[in-house]
């Protein structure tokens, strides 16, 4: 039988990861973030993926908006904010990026 306190036990987090793709050490980290209409903000690239990054920056994104992303420079990359813990955000890609754009942002061979 069940204790009440049972349902107040602490949780850790996943021991698998639940990422469909695995997120990869960077060489840059400077990104831009641009919302439809507003001009393009600075950002840190924290970790990177085909599918997906997680970024810092300083203006507000909820979940759900979509924005554009800038890397190193290269073309703009669509993308929707999944999540938001205040101080990062994560986004998913419309489309996969292309591995020759992985390959010359991160320190791994795709």
């Amino acid at each position: 039988m069940a204790t009440r306190l049972s349902q107040y036990r602490t949780v850790s987090p996943a021991l698998v990861e639940q990422r469909s793709a695995p997120r990869h050490r960077i060489l840059v980290s400077r990104a831009t973030v641009r919302k439809q209409g507003n001009a393009a903000v600075e950002a840190t690239l924290g970790d990177l993926s085909v599918y997906g990054c997680r970024l810092a920056c300083a203006s507000e994104h909820p979940e759900g908006e979509r924005l554009w992303l800038r890397l190193q420079g290269g073309l703009p990359i669509a993308a929707t904010v999944v999540w938001n813990d205040g101080d990062n955000i994560g986004c998913r890609f419309d489309a996969p990026i292309e591995r020759s754009l992985m390959r010359s942002l991160t320190l791994v061979i795709c």
